[in-house]
């Protein structure tokens, strides 16, 4: 029950991740499964791919395929739109951090 409780909340976390790397540069699948790990979060492909395409959907993020080693791979940007949302929540969570820190 604890474990499926905090994934919902972390999912929040992670799409911020995502809109900070994506903005920061292209990011790809496998890559931005690797970063999350380095942060703790053990995500699937199988929870990350559905993430990044409703994030596509909801135009926070643009995609585009390129060709990698003779297969596809699908880069993502940050929208204009996903920059505006990124920096409401990195408004809301420094708030947040000031007001729980202790």
């Amino acid at each position: 029950m604890e474990e499926r409780v905090l994934r919902k909340l972390f999912l929040g976390f992670i799409q911020i991740h995502i809109l900070h790397h994506a903005k920061e540069h292209p990011i790809y699948g496998v890559w931005m499964l690797e970063e999350l790990r380095e942060h703790g979060y053990n995500i699937s492909s199988g929870t990350l791919y559905p993430i990044l395409h409703t994030m596509e959907k909801d135009e926070l993020l643009n995609k585009e395929e390129r060709i990698v080693e003779g297969k596809i791979r699908k880069y993502y940007t940050c929208t204009e739109k996903g920059i505006h949302v990124l920096g409401e929540a990195r408004k809301k969570a420094y708030e947040l951090f000031k007001e729980i820190k202790d």
